[in-house]
């Protein structure tokens, strides 16, 4: 493990009476982790509020989730972030504050307008500003954005002329271009991450990043998940971020992986009506979905 490749800053958002954190609060909890990894990187999420992750202070129409609004389609993650922005610059200082005691790596959540990276990138000067004025210090802090909406994984060529790396969450991902709830029991199994149109997009944004020369990985249950080790490698994954304990089964595919001929066989697998059977018999039958 090389660091903290998900801090889930909206856990200290979460069950607090409507109260929110401070921003010294924050900032606390960002240095310790920043610390404990000893100069490796921490990669900070801003809050993503919403979907199966609802703010106690959220209005009754905020709320609506239960049976009127799709609440991942609603006001969640950076979209929240920004209809607060007093609220997104607090966040956004502790975290700056956090990165002078070590390497700090700033994630955006649920990006689908390249207008809310620059909005963004406005916020972070201002706040820039605002800890220069009050004599605070901070380190360099690379800027990133996960894709998770198909719209930010078409149009990634254009994100990443204006970000130092993406992060690739698989869950939403999945959900949104298969335009399925997993939490809905009626449609949840149509979650498929073998899904042809899931693997082109995962394929072509791993390619599309490096290409660009911007680091690329994988969060989400596929990277955790020893089944789709050798898929993720065969299209040039090198950065997987996963819960501590999955870590052991999916180190040991990768030191097995021969990634040439990984590479070798995934235009069969993309170009397949059936790409679980054909990974299957491609990669071996640990490389099926159980």
């Amino acid at each position: 493990a090389t660091g903290v490749g998900l801090f889930r800053s909206e856990f200290l958002f979460m069950n607090r009476d409507g109260e929110l954190p401070s921003e010294d609060e924050q900032f606390e909890a960002y240095k310790a982790a920043v610390e404990s990894m000893a100069g490796m990187p921490v990669t900070i999420r801003t809050v993503d509020i919403g979907a199966d992750k609802p703010l106690d202070r959220m209005s009754v129409n905020e709320l609506r989730h239960e049976h009127v609004l799709n609440p991942a389609m609603g006001l969640r993650a950076i979209r929240w972030s920004l209809a607060e922005p007093s609220m997104f610059r607090q966040q956004l200082r502790a975290i700056f504050r956090a990165s002078a005691f070590g390497q700090v790596r700033l994630l955006v959540p649920m990006v689908a307008h390249l207008n809310e990276i620059k909005q963004v990138q406005e916020a972070i000067k201002r706040v820039k500003v605002q800890l220069d004025d009050a004599g605070q210090k901070y380190g360099t802090v690379e800027l990133g954005v996960m894709v998770e909406v198909p719209a930010a994984a078409l149009m990634l060529p254009l994100l990443l002329k204006h970000v130092d790396y993406v992060s690739i969450g698989t869950n939403d991902l999945i959900q949104y271009t298969l335009a399925i709830d997993r939490a809905d029991e009626a449609v949840a199994h149509l979650y498929d991450p073998w899904h042809p149109a899931v693997l082109q997009l995962l394929s072509t944004a791993i390619a599309q990043a490096r290409a660009a020369g911007k680091g690329v990985s994988v969060c989400g249950e596929m990277a955790g998940d020893a089944a789709f080790t050798d898929l993720l490698l065969s299209m040039g994954l090198n950065c997987f971020s996963m819960h501590p304990s999955q870590i052991p089964s999916v180190k040991q595919r990768i030191l097995r992986a021969d990634t040439q001929r990984l590479a070798a066989v995934l235009p069969r697998i993309l170009d397949s009506e059936e790409p679980a059977k054909t990974a299957a018999e491609a990669l071996g039958p640990h490389s099926r979905l159980h």
